[in-house]
């Protein structure tokens, strides 16, 4: 039975998630926890019709012992080939799939220091690939699959951490033994298609966040575009960026926020995790930041360059989620900021203003979108936050109690 669902996920993430076109080439990066699962993705892709599954195994293990004896040279050094590789693929119109399972705790013993320097050498280099997929020039997803590692944080009470972390996935992700995931998911996407037509026939000037730990107001960007689950690639091909998703999201105007936010949900970065922590805003800016745990690595995140320290994403997700519902910290961004209203600092998507896609950098900046090399999302939404539409000065409730009431 395990064996049938995981081909039910496997076909979802190819058919549903990247989209696999005939003679498409795929992308397919993955972690060696999930060899076996992997092997049943590409099938599932060359059986829709790829031309090339070319697939890059990462092992969290190895990054763990560059970063532990690595040099101030090596941490300034990504290979050339590496960025060609991946530009090689957006070149031939090719598809982008992860998929992730790591470890949270992988790196909590390595210098904070190390971590920073390496995640701004990387994202450097990977800069042009980085604004060709956040542009949806091509089409890309992310999947999840459980390691041991991160199924005993996940569960640490559990006799069985890896068998409850894959049912808990794939109840997640729609998957189950009487129905087809592929049509849950159109029925799922089209919810979300609503709230987007919502928001963008609105065209709200500020939201205002007020929960535990936050009063925060967040300006948008005049012709604003809400998003939410199935995006378009430059060719018209339907494709959905994260399975899961329960989110919409726009991009904030850069300097219009102001305030202070409390996160919800841990955040893990680069095998770290940070928690209890609040961020100050002044005109866009995080100006001071505190954590209960983990506040030196996310000082580093904020400032890898000045748009670190400017929010790139706004994101809202009803408490009423099924990932909520759960009730379970996944130590995962990919699940838990599908859990629960976020931001993420860092880099703006183009595609959420209107002919973004066709904009270069200067253009962006001057309609309010944030640059930088790096993006992270952050969990903010509880079950006592209310959210607020402002147009024109008047205020409009559009969450309560972290529930849509739109």
């Amino acid at each position: 039975m395990m064996e049938k669902l995981m081909e039910k996920y496997a076909e979802l993430l190819v058919k549903v998630g990247i989209n696999v076109q005939k003679g498409q080439r795929v992308f397919l990066r993955s972690t060696i926890d999930a060899v076996d699962f992997t092997r049943i993705v590409a099938k599932k892709a060359y059986e829709a019709g790829a031309k090339e599954v070319y697939t890059v195994y990462n092992d969290e293990y190895m990054l763990f012992l560059k970063l532990k004896y690595a040099n101030d040279e090596l941490l300034n050094e990504f290979h050339q080939w590496e960025v060609d590789m991946a530009k090689y693929f957006c070149d031939k119109k090719g598809a982008f799939l992860s998929i992730i399972g790591s470890d949270p705790d992988i790196l909590k013993t390595i210098d904070p220091q190390k971590i920073g320097q390496y995640s701004k050498t990387r994202q450097t280099a990977m800069k042009d690939v980085s604004k060709v997929i956040m542009a949806d020039k091509v089409s890309w997803s992310i999947g999840a699959v459980p390691s041991k590692k991160w199924a005993e944080k996940v569960f640490p009470n559990s006799d069985n951490p890896i068998q409850e972390l894959w049912n808990a996935i794939l109840k997640i992700v729609r998957v189950n033994e009487n129905e087809d995931p592929i049509q849950l998911w159109n029925k799922h996407l089209n919810n979300l298609k609503e709230k987007t037509k919502y928001l963008n026939n609105k065209q709200y000037d500020y939201l205002r966040y007020e929960g535990p730990g936050t009063d925060l107001t967040v300006g948008l960007p005049k012709n604003h575009k809400w998003l939410g689950g199935a995006q378009k690639n430059e060719d018209g091909i339907v494709f959905l960026p994260n399975i899961p998703t329960e989110e919409v999201f726009t991009a904030p105007h850069k300097n219009k926020v102001n305030g202070y936010v409390r996160n919800s949900k841990p955040l893990v970065y680069g095998g770290n995790v940070i928690d209890g922590f609040t961020m100050e805003f002044k005109d866009g800016k995080i100006v001071k930041v505190t954590a209960e745990k983990g506040e030196d690595i996310l000082k580093q995140a904020i400032s890898l360059d000045e748009g670190a320290s400017y929010l790139g994403e706004v994101a809202l997700v009803p408490v009423d989620s099924p990932i909520y519902q759960l009730n379970v910290v996944f130590y995962n961004t990919l699940f838990d900021e599908n859990a629960a209203s976020h931001f993420a600092f860092g880099r703006a998507y183009s595609t959420c203003v209107e002919n973004g896609e066709n904009m270069n950098e200067e253009e962006l900046k001057t309609v309010g979108l944030n640059n930088s090399i790096t993006h992270v999302d952050f969990m903010i939404g509880n079950e006592e936050m209310n959210v607020y539409g402002i147009k024109n000065g008047k205020e409009e409730l559009i969450m309560k109690n972290g529930k849509w009431v739109i």
